[in-house]
């Protein structure tokens, strides 16, 4: 590689002819579709930046070399703008002032995709902090605009809009002296500008500062609010979309300025809504959503409905776009295979062991992963249609009832259209005002369900789909109806569509039988066998993405079955994403075996499946590709809902395969929610079957020792609430492993914001290997006895709770020393049991009065003299203390 390295003199740098025509070589082999050229390019590109004034070049090429294609020289500063990502701090200052001089002289160039580049460029050099260090930039930018050149007036506005998206709180602070104060009056003159493109990205540029309430904005604010009503006719598409923008912002942040002029806007928002450009009305229809929000809708809105709900609900229909995207005339899919972006599963969240809370199910409102992605696909999907069922629904719960008028009308006339994609808009409305208007649409009920049953059976796999999710969302009113009369007809036709040839509507029933089945729990009782077997049916038929969401059916039938079985169900560990089959599990018992063995075995295959791909992987990543673990994430799962379900029972299906050994290989998987769902199936096979989980303890251990790494706040947890099961299940011969694991969960439990979860899950364990090693334990019991008992005191009783109090009084029976100072804090804890076993009780009681003895009456008269009222009177009504 010869790139010249200039000498520091005050020449301007000049590229060498050499390591120029290497660059460009470089350029035009990464536009090649061939993967090995790609990789080739990769491995020039590492090379290549060792030398500093490789970005030298690359900025040459996109600011300099007119000669060469466009594509070519954005390409150029897409690569340059991914080093000042990864590097910028080791640029040389020559190379870092060159390129930020460049890029200033060459915003006005005159194609509009290298001014694109070069914005996207000055905002990345901004984003690393280069804002305070870079004083030249804002002001010349902002004098650009004064340009007489479109061009140079374009390509600064396109940066301005960049950076302030990027940076919209660092522009209104004292560390850049507040340049808004300048900035927002000097974009507020380019509303009026002649050319569309720039009063677009003026009012862009404003709209950033709404939602913030930036002061110089809040100064200004009549004269945006005027500019933008002058705005509104705007003949250009772009425009009229950042208009509307900008009002939808302020009607959530100064509707006070908008109140006196909300006739007019809503009348305008209303022609909006209809306009041609979609983006435009979409960004419209936002306002419906939003307004439906603010105490004053109802007062502003009533008398527009007659205009709004017929504008709504043409909205719902699917454009042709829509119909071509979703493949709306191929009907059969289900033999296609995912594509890669199908497969993600949307639904399923890695198993999380969790406690009961007093006054609630185990609380899932606390989510365990910080990091919790949205779905990609989630925006992409947002379209006017959506949009404007969205409205409707949220307007059916402010209106109620009195939206029935201007829609009833219009509802006949769709449902029985000959028009397929009509029809389903008319379904989909149906189901949109559901919640909010379901008093007065129940006369129409009994007419309108058959029908809507039979659009389950409807040629169009588009219409089969919504009729699932509109019904699924009466589902409320059709269980409380004799069972005969809508209950069996929709339950025998959604259990078919389980069985749709369309992937699409395959998804739709699932979900839907889901909440179907939350609603209806006992009422299903009678078609038990009916659905299993068309449950376990569609689970050898299914593509990887529904065998997610039939997981997800299949827990919740467990759930609404199990449950009101009045079945021993193991209540104290729920899973959090309901992907047991355990309920089902224990409702049969002895029956659920036949479906349990495909299920296990098509779990157990894909996990053996996934490791073997990822080995092949590792080993060869050139030739293999690198599997996706979801679905060994997944099946990891669904085998601890078996185990659970099945106690056991399970024993004879661990025997026969080799679980045990691939339990161990996915314990030390790099990923960790992987790691997680194997803590929690090694737990619940623990509890299940331990004589087969027995010989692998002592490879185990160690494994479960380091991933009590509170970083990883799922994988921890579920790895010590494993430890806590193994530990009951080994008594004391417990002993050689405690020394393995101890210190870290005394760490753990002191640690400062540790979630709840994990607290409560550490101090259970804790209790737990004190009763089985007590000796091994309690030395340390001063160090966490504070915190362990705050962390269980709002746990309900159950097992859990019982093991790990005895483990604590047998601990305080060796070392009563380690509880003096906080015996306050375990006076409490005592009391937090509503009804403790008689045994435990009597623990409980001597250990109250052995310190109240020890102490003598009057000290103990002046330590509970300290007690808050209510423990004071638990405290002596149960234990005379």
């Amino acid at each position: 590689v010869t790139l010249c390295v200039c000498s520091p003199c005050r020449m301007e740098w000049q590229p060498d002819e050499q390591g120029l025509q290497q660059v460009l070589q470089l350029l035009k082999d990464s536009q090649s579709p061939n993967t090995a050229t790609q990789r080739a390019v990769q491995q020039k590109l590492e090379q290549l930046n060792q030398f500093p004034d490789f970005n030298n070049y690359l900025i040459f090429v996109l600011t300099r070399l007119k000669t060469e294609d466009e594509p070519t020289r954005s390409l150029s500063g897409l690569i340059l703008k991914n080093n000042v990502k990864a590097h910028y701090q080791n640029f040389p200052p020559a190379v870092a002032d060159f390129i930020k001089q460049e890029c200033l002289n060459n915003i006005g160039d005159p194609s509009p995709l290298i001014r694109a580049t070069i914005g996207i460029l000055i905002t990345t050099i901004t984003s690393k902090g280069e804002l305070q260090t870079w004083p030249e930039l804002l002001p010349q930018l902002c004098n650009l605009l004064n340009s007489e050149d479109y061009n140079t007036c374009e390509g600064s506005f396109g940066a301005l809009q960049k950076i302030c998206e990027d940076s919209s709180e660092l522009l209104e602070s004292d560390a850049l002296n507040r340049p808004l104060n300048i900035m927002i009056p000097k974009f507020l003159q380019f509303f009026k500008h002649c050319s569309p493109k720039i009063r677009s990205h003026a009012i862009a540029c404003v709209n950033q500062f709404i939602i913030g309430r930036a002061q110089a904005l809040m100064d200004n604010i009549d004269t945006f609010i005027e500019s933008l009503f002058a705005l509104a006719t705007d003949e250009d598409s772009e425009v009229r979309k950042n208009v509307c923008r900008a009002l939808v912002m302020l009607l959530e942040v100064r509707i006070d300025r908008l109140i006196p002029h909300m006739h007019s806007i809503i009348q305008y928002m209303l022609q909006r809504t209809q306009d041609p450009d979609e983006n435009v009305s979409l960004e419209a229809c936002e306002f419906w959503l939003t307004l439906a929000e603010q105490p004053i809708c109802k007062e502003v809105l009533s008398g527009h409905l007659v205009q709004l709900i017929p504008i709504l609900v043409n909205g719902m229909k699917y454009s042709e776009i829509d119909i071509i995207l979703l493949k709306g005339d191929v009907e059969e899919d289900e033999a296609v295979p995912d594509s890669e972006q199908d497969i993600k599963p949307r639904f399923h969240k890695s198993r999380t062991v969790t406690l009961q809370h007093e006054g609630g199910e185990g609380e899932e409102g606390e989510d365990i992963d910080e990091d919790d992605d949205d779905d990609d696909d989630t925006l992409s999907d947002w379209n006017l249609r959506k949009c404007s069922a969205a409205a409707l629904d949220v307007l059916a719960n402010v209106f109620r009832d009195e939206l029935l008028p201007h829609l009833l009308p219009l509802l006949k006339g769709l449902l029985f259209s000959p028009d397929w994609v009509t029809k389903e808009s008319g379904i989909l409305v149906l189901g949109a005002i559901a919640e909010g208007c379901m008093q007065g649409m129940v006369p129409y009920l009994p007419e309108l369900l058959p029908h809507l049953i039979a659009c389950l059976c409807d040629k169009k796999a588009l219409v089969r789909s919504i009729a699932c999710w509109t019904l699924s969302r009466y589902a409320h009113w059709v269980v409380s109806q004799p069972p005969d009369s809508h209950l069996k007809p929709l339950m025998t036709e959604l259990l078919k569509r389980i069985l749709d040839g369309n992937k699409r509507v395959q998804e739709a029933a699932c979900s839907a039988f889901a909440t179907l089945e939350e609603e209806a729990c006992t009422e299903l009782v009678p078609y038990l066998s009916f659905i299993l077997d068309t449950l376990v049916f569609a689970f050898g038929k299914y593509q990887h993405k529904n065998l997610l969401i039939l997981y997800d059916a299949i827990g919740t039938l467990a759930d609404s079955v199990g449950h009101h079985l009045n079945q021993p169900v193991s209540l104290d560990l729920h899973l959090v994403s309901k992907l047991c089959l355990s309920s089902v599990a224990t409702a049969l018992q002895s029956g659920f075996l036949p479906y349990c063995e495909p299920v296990y075995q098509r779990c157990v295959t894909l996990v053996q499946k996934t490791l073997a791909q990822a080995m092949m992987y590792n080993q060869h990543p050139d030739q293999y590709e690198a599997p996706d673990k979801d679905f060994m994430i997944v099946a990891l799962d669904l085998l601890s809902g078996l185990a659970e379900g099945l106690g056991g029972s399970v024993d004879q299906l661990v025997a026969r395969s080799n679980i045990m050994t691939l339990l161990f290989q996915c314990m030390q998987d790099p990923m960790p929610e992987v790691r997680q769902s194997s803590f929690a199936l090694l737990g619940d096979l623990t509890k299940a079957c331990f004589p087969h989980v027995k010989p692998c303890i002592a490879e185990f251990m160690p494994i479960l020792g380091l991933n009590l790494n509170p970083e990883f706040i799922s994988v921890c947890n579920n790895a010590t609430w494993a430890i806590g099961e193994i530990a009951m299940q080994m008594g004391a011969d417990m002993q050689p492993y405690v020394g393995l694991v101890l210190n870290n969960l005394v760490e753990i439990i002191n640690r400062p914001n540790t979630p709840k979860t994990l607290l409560e899950n550490t101090a259970i364990t804790i209790g737990r290997l004190g009763y089985v090693c007590p000796q091994e334990v309690s030395p340390m019991l001063q160090q966490f006895i504070r915190p362990w008992c705050t962390s269980l005191r709002n746990i309900r009783d159950n097992e859990e709770k019982d093991s790990a109090f005895r483990g604590i009084c047998m601990m305080i029976g060796v070392n009563p020393a380690g509880v003096v100072q906080d015996f306050i804090f375990f006076c409490d804890a005592v009391a937090s049991w509503v009804s403790p076993k008689d045994d435990l009780r009597d623990m409980f009681y001597k250990i109250l009065h052995g310190f109240k003895d020890q102490v003598g009456e009057e000290n103990w008269q002046q330590f509970s003299e300290q007690f808050p009222p209510l423990l004071k009177e638990r405290l002596s009504a149960c234990y005379g203390v």
